[in-house]
């Protein structure tokens, strides 16, 4: 995935929801806008995936739906994601306050479970967003480091491609 930092400017999370352009691939790491441009591979990954899930939320009968664009908000920061791959329960949308103007989810109990595909920003996906996904109460978070590029003490030496999985049990991945 390339990464390119747009804004020299810091901006709010407001301020970020209502510059956004639709259609578009923006995050925001606090206050900092990137631009977000996955590569082939990561684009191949994420749509199987996601093809995976809907197969299986239509065979066991799920409410749960896999938004494209939707951003997740980190507590109390000038950050949202956008994550890979993003499982959103119908049933807790209402308790969203951000969803039906922004496509943007605050809640964990509305996130069943967020993928991140890992690129060269492998830190990002390793250390700042699973302590955020953690935070926000996210119940499961997948890290697929199909390039086994992340740190050795993540996945292992030597490093090989690694499909990591943690769960929250009493808050904590």
């Amino acid at each position: 995935m390339i990464e390119a930092k747009i804004a020299p400017n810091l901006m709010t999370f407001s301020e970020f929801l209502d510059w956004k352009p639709e259609n578009s691939r923006y995050e925001l790491h606090k206050g900092v806008v990137i631009e977000i441009q996955p590569k082939g591979k990561h684009e191949e990954i994420s749509g199987f995936l996601a093809v995976e899930f809907a197969c299986l939320f239509r065979q066991k009968n799920l409410d749960y739906f896999l938004p494209k664009q939707a951003i997740v908000k980190v507590l109390n920061e000038n950050t949202g994601y956008l994550p890979d791959v993003l499982v959103v329960d119908r049933n807790v949308l209402e308790e969203e306050p951000l969803w039906e103007k922004y496509s943007t989810l605050t809640k964990g109990k509305s996130i069943p479970l967020v993928i991140e595909i890992v690129s060269s920003n492998w830190r990002d996906d390793y250390l700042t967003k699973l302590r955020d996904y953690e935070e926000i109460g996210i119940n499961e978070y997948w890290i697929v480091d199909y390039l086994g590029i992340g740190g050795s003490r993540y996945i292992g030496n030597p490093k090989k491609p690694t499909i990591s999985i943690y769960n929250l049990i009493d808050g904590e991945y």
